[in-house]
């Protein structure tokens, strides 16, 4: 009786080894296709992207352990692909599904929680459903507040996807404060410098532009301008966007001679091959 009592824990502890071994080797796998992934999400190729997240979320739903986390994790990658590609439909559920995992796991509050949160309602307001994205931006900016500090770089995030909300709708009034502070969040967290201050220089001009104050969109157009020129190199795509806005400033206020010089670098940049 001892003797197989004796055997059977030696036979469940190997078990156990095999498990780990096995959980072990599904992890290292399913990390492999999340970095693929990535990798061809950033380069565009988002059906041969949406095949291997479709893999990676199989892979973490099949894991010994069941790792929840990576659950969540997968079902927000392959709703991100979907939302890239406009299938809103597909992408929805897959949100909903990671929000509730990670809202049980994590908490209500987790700054995990608010990535979702804020995922779904870029989706909602990229389907013009504001009503149902402007309570998850609301949330997910005071997850982030709280978690992270008023401060943070995620914070002047929230408070810009909130204020483009606002922008879409023609809310002026309440989308100028929350670019204003998130500019000041990125300038102060980031340096005057960086990408992200372009971001919302840029942004905060687009409202002036849009409002007439021309004068006010002038400058920010300009160091929005400099800044990418700087970062990203004066042939990047988003300095001949930058380029085209400064022209339709000079055309709305007379100067359509300044313009062509700044529309026709503009052209030159959208043409080269990439």
């Amino acid at each position: 009786m001892k003797r197989f009592a004796i055997a059977t824990i030696v036979a469940l502890m190997l078990v156990g080894a095999q498990l780990s071994v096995q959980a072990a080797d599904t992890t290292a796998d399913w990390n492999a296709l999340n970095t693929q992934v990535d990798t061809l999400y950033k380069q565009g190729s988002f059906a041969h992207a949406t095949e291997l997240a479709t893999q990676s979320l199989q892979l973490a739903e099949k894991s010994p352990d069941k790792d929840q986390a990576n659950v969540a994790t997968s079902l927000n990658k392959l709703a991100e692909l979907y939302w890239a590609q406009h299938q809103y439909s597909k992408a929805e559920p897959l949100y909903q599904r990671a929000l509730a995992i990670r809202e049980k796991a994590l908490g209500p509050n987790d700054s995990g929680v608010a990535v979702v949160l804020n995922n779904l309602a870029l989706l909602f307001k990229a389907q013009s459903q504001y009503a149902k994205a402007e309570p998850l931006y609301q949330r997910a900016l005071a997850i982030w507040e709280k978690a992270r500090g008023p401060n943070h770089p995620d914070v002047a995030q929230g408070l810009n996807n909130l204020a483009a909300l606002y922008y879409a709708q023609d809310q002026y009034a309440k989308a100028e404060p929350l670019y204003q502070r998130a500019l000041a969040i990125r300038e102060k967290a980031l340096g005057p410098d960086h990408p992200d201050v372009a971001q919302s220089l840029n942004n905060l001009a687009a409202l002036y532009f849009a409002q007439g104050q021309f004068a006010k969109a002038e400058p920010l157009y300009k160091r929005t301008l400099a800044i990418l020129e700087a970062s990203l190199g004066p042939n990047h795509p988003n300095v001949a966007a930058t380029l085209g806005n400064l022209a339709e400033i000079y055309k709305a206020t007379g100067r359509a001679e300044e313009a062509k010089p700044l529309e026709q670098r503009a052209q030159a940049i959208r043409e080269i091959k990439r």
